[in-house]
């Protein structure tokens, strides 16, 4: 079958993954997405948990989250996820009128969404994430404010909230819509930020806002620059063996059909290049309100701090940075000119 095909595929990389990464740590967490995992059954999917638990320990508390299409719900399949321990959900709404679900050529309807919130609430998954895009074709601020009082009214402990960008080789890529203006897309935003914070989603980074103690464990290590394996067709991957030239990179196959022949040729491995690697780093943290410490720099980068500069104390001097005990995260105004201050990094 090609579910046991892809399973073993996934385990047979992970192999590989921890032969030429040696030292093993326990997993925090688990992120199943790209494509749409939730097509697989509960019973491979626990094939598969258990084939990583071989390989790996697992963390007492471990965050498992699986990305799910409002279109492939059914009751039963996700009572049997949580059964066999997947604990975060993460569902791909993007928006709660059908108009705009068409246009960008989604599946599922309104109506599926909130049925598919509905489900999972319904088998027991308390830790829940909904995605949802502004800024779409033919959209108001108003049409992005009712997708956001109807999330926060289904009260996820999680709401995604980006903004559309039209990515390479991609139709709209291709063909671009007409969007809202700028300012428009600006005040949408400003208003639905405000309708969050007011019900409790703290916004802890760019994109993403958490109830209390419920912020994504797998998107708090990603963008503060930790390690991570990535299994899969085109998944990527980063795995520090000795800071700072041996930071790695790693990246699979796209196409599945490539992936399962599991050709070692195709399976890319390239350490970070010492000259990337503030920029990387800064990058990364930024997208957080949290910032971060020299300490952090120093200690997962393996470069000096004078190697931020002269752009950390630029970003100071023009308030797009704010220092506390050499902490260091963006301004209000920073944080709407997050680009401006990564092309400083860029230059220096």
């Amino acid at each position: 079958m090609p579910e046991d095909r892809y399973i073993e595929a996934l385990l047979s990389d992970l192999a590989q993954d921890i032969a030429q990464f040696a030292e093993t740590r326990p997993i925090q967490s688990i992120f199943m997405g790209g494509g749409t995992p939730s097509l697989f059954s509960a019973r491979h999917i626990q094939r598969l948990l258990i084939g990583i638990q071989k390989q790996l320990a697992f963390a007492e508390n471990i965050e498992i989250t699986l990305e799910a299409n409002p279109g492939t719900f059914e009751s039963e399949k996700f009572t049997d996820y949580r059964a066999i321990g997947i604990n975060r959900l993460s569902i791909g709404i993007q928006s709660f009128h059908d108009q705009h679900l068409k246009r960008l050529g989604r599946i599922h309807c309104a109506q599926e969404a909130l049925r598919a919130v509905a489900i999972a609430q319904q088998a027991g998954f308390d830790n829940l994430n909904l995605d949802l895009m502004f800024g779409l074709p033919d959209s108001s601020e108003q049409d992005s404010i009712d997708d956001v009082v109807q999330a926060i009214a289904l009260q996820p402990s999680h709401i995604s909230f980006y903004q559309l960008t039209l990515e390479p080789n991609t139709y709209f890529h291709k063909y671009p819509p007409v969007l809202p203006e700028d300012d428009a897309i600006f005040n949408s935003q400003l208003a639905c930020q405000d309708l969050l914070a007011q019900h409790g989603y703290l916004q802890y980074e760019i994109s993403a806002y958490a109830q209390a103690d419920k912020p994504c464990r797998h998107n708090l290590n990603y963008w503060s620059f930790g390690d991570y394996l990535g299994i899969g067709a085109g998944a990527h991957g980063k795995i520090t063996q000795n800071t700072p030239d041996q930071i790695v990179r790693t990246m699979k196959p796209k196409q599945p059909e490539q992936y399962l022949q599991q050709d070692k040729s195709d399976r890319l491995a390239q350490a970070i290049k010492s000259n990337d690697l503030a920029l990387e780093f800064v990058m990364n943290n930024l997208r957080l309100k949290i910032g971060f410490s020299l300490d952090i720099y120093t200690q997962r980068t393996g470069l000096s701090a004078l190697t931020l500069e002269p752009a950390l104390t630029h970003c100071l001097q023009q308030g797009l940075l704010v220092a506390h005990k050499q902490h260091y995260f963006c301004s209000e105004k920073g944080w709407y000119f997050l680009d401006s201050i990564l092309e400083k990094f860029l230059d220096s």
